[in-house]
């Protein structure tokens, strides 16, 4: 167990300050722990002894930021953190959320790196982040994405909703044949590592990979796509779908989303 004030030895972080930091910690252990929880529980997860537990529940009940059942006896967030997170989601900006960690990421790959989201005719092109050295192809903002041809495509085939893509999917399919496409597989594979990955398919000479942002309901907001070409050595792929999948989480997380862990993601009714 932590000190109740986590100063260290010599004491150098004023206590009132400590005192708020602690109670953060109580609520971030009581916001993940995904429902109601005892005392003793939310002690545990926020690494507190349950008499410190306890105290700063006093406190956090008093302003809302936590509620108690009184049948059960258990916690769970206030009125006062549901308004503090809905005003804090209202004044997020996915796109710009999106803008500086891909920006970020295009910097360190050196891969180009473009934003998809789900239009009317399906995957439409957003934004559009320039790697070095550039590649050189014909697709711009606004340009539309097949399903089954393209790893962004990929991405809304197997995060999406069915209820969204479903006619769509449908529609290349009886076009395409699904491109021969194990869809099973497809997701089995892109659930597993949280990224898709595809060469050559859509355009002659590019290689891409594509993960998936989630919103705070779980559903599929955006799919981001890095690509390169020959001048990248194909046996950086995987790792660079990996990074980027890991900026798309942090993507997710900063607009209140949950990233899935081992688990179908949310939305995806298709077969």
């Amino acid at each position: 167990m932590r000190d109740e004030d986590g100063e260290t030895e010599g004491g150098e972080r004023r206590r009132g300050i400590q005192s708020v930091e602690i109670g953060f910690r109580v609520l971030e252990a009581l916001a993940k722990a995904g429902g109601p929880v005892t005392l003793s529980a939310l002690g545990a997860r926020a690494e507190l002894s349950p008499s410190q537990t306890h105290r700063y529940l006093q406190s956090l009940l008093a302003t809302g930021l936590v509620s108690q059942n009184m049948k059960s006896g258990q916690y769970d967030l206030g009125p006062s953190a549901r308004s503090i997170g809905l005003a804090a989601l209202s004044r997020f900006d996915a796109l710009a959320a999106a803008d500086e960690v891909l920006g970020e990421f295009v910097a360190e790959a050196k891969w180009t790196a473009l934003l998809a989201v789900w239009g009317v005719a399906g995957p439409t092109l957003i934004r559009w982040y320039k790697g070095r050295p550039q590649v050189i192809t014909n697709l711009g903002l606004g340009s539309l994405m097949p399903l089954y041809f393209s790893a962004t495509g990929h991405a809304f085939l197997t995060f999406g909703d069915e209820a969204e893509i479903g006619e769509q999917a449908r529609r290349e399919a009886r076009e395409t044949s699904g491109g021969g496409l194990d869809l099973a597989a497809l997701r089995a594979d892109a659930r597993r590592r949280m990224f898709t990955q595809l060469g050559g398919r859509f355009i002659p000479g590019l290689r891409a990979v594509s993960a998936p942002i989630f919103d705070i309901q779980g559903r599929l907001l955006y799919a981001a796509t890095a690509i390169a070409n020959a001048a990248f050595p194909e046996s950086d792929d995987p790792a660079v779908g990996a990074a980027l999948s890991a900026a798309c989480r942090r993507i997710t997380e900063m607009a209140g989303g949950a990233w899935p862990a081992d688990t179908v993601p949310p939305g995806d009714r298709a077969s």
